[in-house]
């Protein structure tokens, strides 16, 4: 999934023993967005009642001040109608310089359940869209009435509000409800609003100190989620006793934002029924790995080679694939499921003999499966179901790493995964750097919930290292974290490596075509067989303005010997 929203929540890596990240993400302007507090203990799942509506940003922000002076009481931000509104949203800073920036901690305390609308951002390629709405699964005929984000125009300003809708399903199946029509003629960034209900409880953003390398950096300072108690249920939208049991996870219309198309339509299209979930598949038979000193996976996202990164037809992924196998390649891993990336690249997996990686993207915070992303692919996957192409699952990517998720969130997603997934009984992980993983709150949270211990490596991000070097420096890190969950119980693996074809020289990391060949010719030498490369293409819809200048240029097809 194409991630559309600037984070950084530590330091980036500029040297030592550990790989940066090749997956910079870059700020919008805030929303404008209605605060609203909800009570939700109404018989009717709450939805009805509303004591005020404030206007303004979801949270308290704070400037960040420099390393070595001492932070200044938090001023609260006040909003239009002088009330001030605190919830424990990640605080957006921004960094219009480079530096060493320290954000001071926080401590947010609700007396009473609060409900907001927070901001989200989805990328859309061109073509008209189906968006938005509630999509949830029934046993039975029912009728379902829940809350959604949609918007309310008064005089000329446009407000994000919380309303309710009652839909009758007429049999089982997996019904999206209330959703929104949206036509743009190239790809876009869309805002919405994300529906988010936080319990009464004592939130807490810890101080972060972090290097920002890039200017008009946006840093998000995450608060860490109480863990629950039987007078804290965080998140959770409650439906009526009386409704037969369902699984409804809330998805964001998209209102008319000033940088959003005109062409958004109110939501008040019928509810668009789906198949049910379809049934399990066996357990996975393969294995990790491949043969010593041949690539053993590459990385595939289904976007188009060009700068506006549209889907992929069926009939060119089909062609991709095809040329993957035929090259030697044993796995293909994908990241997320849009652009019809199960049907299309599954089936073309499945057709060339080939096994597959899936992913669950996390690309804003909102480590849940009440973040409407999250809570799409993860519907996508469970309706896909064809556990027997399946080696791995891997929930996040660099999740941490960017500060979307805390450690103890991510193992409770994986979790949760866990229990949708009905019928694959294969291998979780989750992907990060080699530093994130030394962390001992990391560590301790996910080893117990993954089977293996995955890494994204890029020897390229090592100011120390050439490309000559490239494969002894992504084996380390292989045995590095494979020792890191002890007793080789969660054996490590790599899930991302490469090296671009252009782009800044970092230290005596060089990039070009030479050295792209030079470099991937050792990592597939030292530990291709536990390695997934990254990427089949160049990207030309990534941002090509960030320090490396090189996230456009990591496509090894022609290095690899694969024919697209």
């Amino acid at each position: 999934m194409k991630a559309t929203l600037a984070v950084a929540a530590a330091a980036a890596l500029a040297g030592g023993v550990n790989a940066g990240s090749v997956h910079h993400r870059h700020a919008h302007n805030a929303v404008r967005v209605a605060l609203e507090k909800k009570d939700y203990n109404n018989e009717t799942c709450g939805c009805t009642t509303i004591y005020k509506t404030f206007y303004g940003e979801p949270t308290l922000l704070f400037p960040p001040v420099p390393a070595t002076t001492a932070a200044p009481p938090p001023p609260p931000v006040t909003t239009a109608t002088e009330t001030a509104v605190v919830v424990p949203t990640p605080i957006a800073q921004t960094c219009s310089t480079t530096g060493v920036y320290t954000f001071p901690p926080h401590t947010v305390t609700l007396t009473e359940s609060t409900t907001v609308l927070v901001p989200s951002t989805t990328a859309v390629p061109s073509g008209s869209h189906v968006i938005g709405g509630v999509t949830t699964i029934v046993t039975t005929a029912t009728t379902i009435t829940c809350p959604y984000a949609t918007v309310s125009t008064s005089e000329g300003v446009v407000t994000s509000v919380v309303a309710t809708t009652t839909y009758v399903c007429p049999s089982a199946g997996t019904y999206t409800i209330a959703p929104t029509t949206t036509s743009v003629d190239k790809s876009t960034v869309l805002t919405v609003p994300v529906v988010t209900e936080y319990p009464p409880g004592t939130y807490t953003q810890p101080e972060v100190v972090t290097t920002v390398t890039e200017t008009n950096t946006v840093i998000f300072c995450p608060f860490d989620i109480p863990t629950p108690t039987a007078k804290t249920t965080p998140h959770v939208l409650t439906y009526p006793a009386e409704t037969p049991k369902t699984t409804a996870v809330i998805v964001p219309t998209a209102p008319s934002y000033p940088d959003a198309p005109s062409s958004l339509k109110a939501p008040n299209t019928p509810a668009v029924p789906t198949s049910p979930t379809s049934p399990s598949k066996p357990k996975a038979t393969g294995s990790l790995g491949g043969e010593p000193g041949k690539p053993w996976g590459i990385s595939y996202t289904p976007y188009g080679t060009g700068e506006d990164g549209g889907c992929k037809t069926r009939e060119e992924v089909d062609k991709d694939i095809a040329a993957i196998a035929s090259a030697g390649v044993k796995t293909v891993r994908v990241y997320s499921t849009d652009c019809d990336t199960l049907p299309n690249v599954g089936d073309a997996v499945r057709k060339y003999g080939l096994r597959i990686i899936l992913g669950v993207f996390i690309d804003a915070p909102g480590c849940t499966a009440r973040n409407p992303s999250v809570a799409e692919q993860i519907g996508a996957i469970k309706s896909w179901a064809q556990w027997d192409i399946v080696d791995l699952i891997s929930i996040g990517n660099e999740a941490v790493f960017h500060g979307y998720c805390e450690p103890s969130q991510l193992a409770g997603l994986i979790n949760q995964c866990k229990g949708e997934f009905s019928g694959y009984t294969g291998r979780y992980t989750t992907a990060e750097t080699i530093n994130i993983w030394q962390q001992p709150n990391f560590s301790s949270a996910v080893c117990g919930v993954v089977d293996v211990a995955g890494a994204n490596a890029h020897a390229y991000f090592n100011t120390e290292t050439d490309a000559s070097q490239a494969g002894q420096f992504v084996k380390g890190q292989l045995d590095l974290v494979s020792s890191i969950c002890g007793n080789g119980n969660v054996p490590g693996i790599i899930l991302e490596t490469g090296w671009p074809s252009a782009g800044n020289a970092m230290g005596l990391a060089v990039p070009g075509e030479s050295q792209q060949r030079i470099a991937v010719s050792s990592i597939v030498k030292e530990c291709g067989d536990r390695a997934v490369m990254f990427s089949l293409t160049n990207d030309k819809w990534k941002d090509p303005n960030t320090a490396c200048a090189c996230e456009q240029n990591f496509g090894l097809a022609k290095v690899l010997g694969i024919n697209i």
